[in-house]
């Protein structure tokens, strides 16, 4: 399966709202209480799939961008890998919050996910991140994710997860060391908490102008999650509502 999809949001009378709206399934966008959030309508990603989004905040415009569901990756009939690509813009004075739940890495899946943001000087952005390791009681997946973040034309993050047993050092003393999940957030203009919980390890690095990097992984997913919500409780004074907007176009 080949499929993509474009949210853009802008700045108007004060407030921001939705100049374009498309998608694909399983990539479904739709509007849930004060932010816009990702409804899967297909299984996927699937070994083979191709998937590709592109979000534009606009000047002075917010957008916190969350999911339903976690998400599951699987192996697909051919062996092929699965790909994913995120392109993101967040202009001057633009705030992100991205903030969708797990990515599960089913037995046998290859997952492959390239994410490039490009920030304005001014722009804040959280972008947190969750991968659990395989379902309940069983051998996780593979996955190779970069990101590259660029703030006002210059980089400010290079950094890559590799884990599964594509990648068996991954899953070594020097790598999850027997974790079930592994998250990071990275912080743009904000700040973060780190947190002390059982069965969680975690470390935030300073990177350029303020902008912080945490990483964490925990035996349990819902302990990562929960550290996760704490260390970020901050950003949540710039989550603002996202307004229904009628000229969103819709297509599949």
């Amino acid at each position: 399966m080949r499929a993509s999809a474009a949210v853009e949001v802008v700045a108007a009378g004060g407030r921001s709202r939705c100049a374009v709206l498309r998608s694909d399934p399983p990539f479904t966008f739709r509007q849930t209480g004060d932010m816009l959030s990702w409804v899967g309508t297909a299984a996927g990603p699937v070994g083979g799939d191709e998937l590709a989004l592109v979000v534009d905040v606009g000047a002075g415009a917010e957008l916190t961008l969350a999911s339903v569901a976690a998400s599951l990756v699987h192996p697909g009939p051919s062996g092929a890998p699965s790909k994913t690509a995120i392109r993101v813009a967040v202009a001057s004075g633009a705030r992100l919050r991205w903030a969708p739940r797990p990515t599960v890495l089913v037995r046998g899946c290859d997952h492959h996910a390239e994410i490039a943001i490009d920030l304005a000087a001014d722009a804040v952005l959280l972008w947190r991140d969750e991968v659990v390791l395989g379902r309940h009681g069983e051998a996780t997946g593979s996955l190779r994710q970069r990101l590259t973040i660029d703030r006002a034309g210059a980089p400010l993050l290079r950094t890559e997860l590799a884990v599964g047993p594509r990648w068996p050092g991954s899953l070594g003393p020097a790598g999850t060391a027997g974790a079930r999940a592994v998250g990071t957030i990275v912080a743009v203009g904000i700040d973060l908490v780190p947190v002390a919980a059982d069965g969680v390890r975690m470390a935030v690095q300073p990177l350029a102008d303020g902008a912080l990097l945490l990483t964490a992984v925990a035996d349990r997913p819902g302990a990562l999650s929960t550290a996760l919500d704490q260390a970020s409780s901050p950003s949540e004074r710039f989550v603002a509502p996202l307004p229904a907007d009628p000229a969103c176009g819709h297509a599949k």
